[in-house]
């Protein structure tokens, strides 16, 4: 074994999953949207912030916009 290695030649590609990787956030949501995607957890088998997060990648992956109704 050598005393030294030069890690940056070592395998010089970068990583393929660096774009994938997840961050961590604090959000406020409503305790029935929580309550639906936990119902729905225990359907799939999924965990709900995985469901969550699926559900919100689709939004983005496909341009979907919010309906808003503002109730008087």
């Amino acid at each position: 074994m050598r005393e030294e290695y030069d890690i940056n030649n070592l395998n010089p590609r970068k990583n393929p999953y660096l774009s994938k990787l997840k961050k961590q956030i604090t959000i406020n949501i409503d305790s029935s949207t929580i309550d639906f995607f936990k119902n729905l957890s225990s359907d799939t088998g999924i965990p709900y912030q995985t469901l969550m997060n699926l559900y919100l990648s689709d939004c983005a992956k496909n341009n979907k916009r919010p309906t808003i109704l503002w109730e008087k």
